[in-house]
């Protein structure tokens, strides 16, 4: 857009010296016109003078922007003496009409045209001999025809414009709604990012904690035990809490420094005296992007807080599987089981917490899918399926 305006403003420029070259040529061509055929007359002097205040009054209507309309009155004036004088001056109205048509109202413009286009043919038919029609119609064609192509190419110049303005209001439009939507998207980020790290971290703390006050009088070494598993919790969300500030990966994969690595670890953190956490990984190594390592992490975590907080199951495990086009990843549990169709009817559900929808969002960001299969009293199994071939250019929290 810019580019096109720019070609535009540099036509305007060049056909603007052409007609301004145009005039002072026509200007000479006819001073030279009188000196030839009527250099020893009286009237030489004047229209020497005449054509000189022709020449001034030009340059000061284009350079004068602030009195352009007085200077060009001065000019015509000068331009209508002077063809009375000599008749051959009268072709110089060509550039004036270019300059009447640029600078006047639509009205008052067409109106100055009809004028000067008479002066001409009253110049002419001084000149000539017989009543030629030609220098009667031939000056009003000519004058009609340009008139109408000036017209017609402001009009397109304004309408192009006009565009231009609207292309710039709807683009700076457009921009403010891709803000709006950044931050909503920002925002929808934060909530998942908290959810999955500080939020389920102090649940995991509450329950620790609660723990270890019913057994603190029974069982103070159970009680203790509890009670350094919340400590341990808490060191750990601290370092993901200040990774969060500072948006970097999580911190499992920094600290383990890949996902299978960082799976097992914490499978073994999230094991609790009534609950055993097991990792496991099918297929070859594989390093996967940076954006399908941070959510299926985040999948790990937000499953297995699900499964400490409310399915109350004895053994947990993890399962990440890479094939050639996808990777998998399981989280099985032997716990209570709910009705996967009922939970989804219900708002929010009922008894797995937000972190499903959590859970579905960040893998359908990168192309994925979830699926969930459980049953009252049988255990759950969520997997969830990620694409390897549109990962990389997705767009993802991480």
């Amino acid at each position: 857009m810019d580019e096109h305006t720019a070609a535009s403003a540099s036509y305007l420029r060049l056909l603007a010296v052409i007609v301004h070259c145009a005039f002072y040529v026509l200007l000479a061509a006819s001073l030279l016109r009188w000196v030839i055929r009527h250099g020893s007359s009286p009237a030489t002097p004047l229209v020497l003078a005449l054509a000189a205040v022709l020449a001034f009054t030009y340059a000061m209507s284009e350079l004068r922007q602030s009195r352009q309309l007085a200077w060009f009155a001065a000019l015509v004036g000068a331009w209508a003496v002077l063809c009375v004088i000599a008749p051959s001056f009268a072709w110089c109205a060509v550039p004036l009409v270019y300059t009447g048509l640029r600078v006047l109202a639509l009205r008052v413009a067409v109106a100055l045209v009809v004028i000067l286009t008479g002066l001409v043919v009253f110049s002419q038919l001084r000149l000539a001999t017989w009543l030629d029609p030609n220098l009667v119609l031939a000056p009003f064609a000519v004058a009609a025809v340009t008139t109408a192509l000036f017209l017609g190419m402001r009009r397109q110049a304004e309408d192009q414009r006009r565009l231009i303005a609207d292309l710039v209001r709807t683009r700076a439009e457009l921009a403010a709604t891709e803000r709006r939507e950044g931050t909503l998207e920002e925002r929808q980020r934060l909530a998942m990012e908290i959810h999955d790290t500080l939020a389920q971290g102090l649940s995991s703390q509450r329950m620790l904690l609660q723990a270890a006050d019913r057994v603190f009088d029974s069982d103070p070494a159970l009680a203790r035990a509890h009670v350094v598993a919340a400590a341990e919790i808490a060191e750990r969300d601290l370092a993901e809490a200040r990774r969060f500030v500072h948006d970097l990966a999580p911190a499992d994969l920094a600290t383990e420094g890949s996902l299978g690595a960082a799976l097992t670890a914490l499978a073994e953190r999230s094991g609790s005296p009534t609950l055993t956490v097991r990792s496991h990984l099918e297929g070859p190594p594989t390093a996967l992007p940076p954006q399908i390592e941070a959510t299926l992490l985040r999948v790990a975590q937000g499953a297995l807080a699900n499964v400490a907080e409310h399915a109350e199951a004895t053994t947990a495990t993890i399962t990440l599987t890479t094939l050639d086009d996808q990777v998998l990843l399981d989280i099985a549990d032997d716990g209570t089981g709910f009705d996967p169709a009922a939970s989804a009817r219900a708002d929010p559900a009922p008894h797995r917490g937000h972190g499903l929808p959590a859970i579905r969002a960040r893998v359908h960001q990168l192309g994925g899918t979830v699926v969930i299969e459980s049953a009252p009293g049988e255990g759950t199994v969520l997997s969830a399926a990620i694409p390897l071939g549109t990962a990389p250019n997705a767009k993802v929290s991480q």
